[in-house]
């Protein structure tokens, strides 16, 4: 599917892109720390609900590190059917960029944090969006997004307003950013994540996710057993020679909002800027990893994010 078949399949008439300003800080510290992050255009793509009594409850979806891939599609059309509104966020196209699969230098989960929150900020002035009622979801990449959009100390930097997602349904993210203040909004954050994905490790959302847990926080993480990245999609299973995976190496987010690792026990690595991430891909060297489907996973993760979203959207 395309997107425009998804329209054109709905009978919805009345979608197309919107554009607003955002930014692209490069790491976390650029938004804790700066206040003159240089606006960039970005949009999105915002599809209504045919033949459905407005306003309508929506979700912010972001793409992961390939973009728009045919099961995002499938999510999308079955939250739409359910009269969800849906906002398609293109971080990558407003960039100019294609994918990252082998890179992840030239779009960053910092700037689609941007994104979204600037997305957060647009829909809720929307007259047709119930402003108490936007969620965000995402894939991969996005779903870093859709995880750390909770994080409170970035969410009083983007939304000083108080504003703040209704609800968080990161799938299969990356999650190997711990930070030191253990703070994060109240809305429910439902994880779905593969037993054996070697892209973005489960070993990293299970520890995000009991730190949530110990503030009693409304969080709840599925894990779908001899799954790997991308379980979801319609694609037989394949090995991705050159992407760019994580290992069992954690990144600490401090106090100061600054990013460090250990390339070694004892041996710091500082993780703010550019050239000392690709220091650190250099260094790691982690690069192949698989994805593709299965079939019992992604039949229960379609069904899923309808009910999650249903649920929390009273419908």
């Amino acid at each position: 599917l395309v997107i425009m078949s998804i329209h054109e399949e709905l009978g919805t008439g009345d979608t197309g892109e919107i554009h607003f300003l955002s930014a692209s800080p490069f790491e976390i510290p650029h938004i804790l720390n700066s206040n003159d992050n240089q606006e960039h255009p970005v949009f999105g793509e915002l599809l209504f609900p045919p033949n459905k009594t407005r306003p309508v409850p929506c979700i912010v979806a972001c793409h992961g590190s390939m973009g728009w891939r045919q099961h995002h599609y499938e999510h999308i059309r079955n939250w739409v059917e359910a009269g969800i509104a849906v906002f398609k966020l293109h971080t990558f196209a407003s960039r100019e960029v294609a994918q990252i699969v082998e890179d992840q230098m030239q779009i960053t989960h910092a700037m689609m944090i941007n994104d979204a929150f600037c997305a957060l900020k647009l829909l809720s002035t929307h007259p047709e969006i119930d402003n108490d009622k936007i969620a965000i979801s995402g894939w991969s990449l996005g779903g870093t997004t859709a995880l750390y959009t909770a994080w409170e100390p970035i969410a009083k930097v983007l939304a000083p307003d108080g504003k703040r997602f209704t609800a968080h349904l990161p799938i299969y993210p990356a999650a190997h950013m711990i930070p030191e203040i253990n703070e994060w909004g109240n809305a429910p954050i439902s994880i779905l994540h593969g037993e054996i994905d070697d892209y973005t490790p489960v070993h990293f959302v299970e520890r995000i996710s009991e730190m949530i847990r110990s503030q009693n926080q409304n969080v709840s993480l599925k894990i779908y057993p001899d799954a790997h990245h991308s379980f979801d999609s319609n694609e037989q299973l394949k090995w991705l020679p050159n992407a760019i995976r994580l290992d069992h190496r954690y990144v600490t987010i401090d106090k100061n909002g600054d990013l460090w690792a250990e390339k070694e026990p004892g041996e710091i690595i500082p993780l703010n800027e550019p050239h000392q991430r690709l220091e650190a891909f250099q260094y790691a060297k982690n690069i192949g990893a698989h994805i593709g489907k299965n079939e019992t996973a992604r039949e229960d993760a379609l069904k899923q994010t309808v009910r999650f979203f249903t649920e929390i959207f009273g419908l």
